[in-house]
């Protein structure tokens, strides 16, 4: 986004690598520590947007998890709660709050990183299959809602891509898939 022109908020629970992202873009980037399954998190890093740049014209909810490997025997209240919380909770509030100021700009876009495994069976387990399924359907509802008011909504459902998600998701340690 920043090498074609943008400025950045880039939200996140990864501070290091936040502080790093501030450093390298300067200006260009803010990082601001926001945790998306908190709702007061989405929030402030809307408000930090607009504040810093003094409009919002696209989000970008990219925050995941391969969650528990659960399936439908061994699924639990609270693997389905943090799962559902992290991917379609925190999408669906960052379209909550970026309507608002995108709706009085007259434009915006919203994309969310859904998942080819919200599109077909065999490529996550269970629980992130749901929550990608339900990221892409809200995503066809909301670009329907919103459309008329100028605001696009897309979803990207990417393939199996060697990212540290990925690669959690088949049991490699934190430090050799990050």
């Amino acid at each position: 986004f920043i090498k074609e022109g943008a400025r950045v908020v880039a939200a996140d629970v990864q501070d290091d690598k936040g502080a790093r992202l501030a450093e390298e873009y300067g200006k260009a980037l803010r990082y601001i520590r926001c945790d998306v399954t908190r709702e007061s998190d989405v929030k402030a890093a809307v408000e930090a947007a607009v504040k810093s740049f003094g409009r919002l014209d696209c989000v970008f909810n990219n925050a995941g998890s391969p969650g528990p490997l659960e399936n439908a025997e061994t699924v639990t209240a609270e693997g389905f709660d943090a799962v559902m919380h992290l991917h379609v909770r925190a999408a669906l509030f960052g379209m909550k709050y970026a309507v608002p100021i995108m709706r009085k700009q007259g434009s915006g876009s919203i994309v969310s990183t859904a998942s080819i495994a919200g599109l077909q069976n065999g490529f996550g387990p269970l629980l992130y299959s749901m929550a990608k399924a339900s990221i892409v359907h809200m995503t066809k509802v909301a670009a329907a809602q919103l459309g008329p008011m100028n605001i696009r909504v897309n979803c990207i459902c990417p393939g199996l891509i060697a990212t540290p998600i990925f690669a959690k998701g088949i049991g490699l340690a934190t430090q050799v898939a990050d």
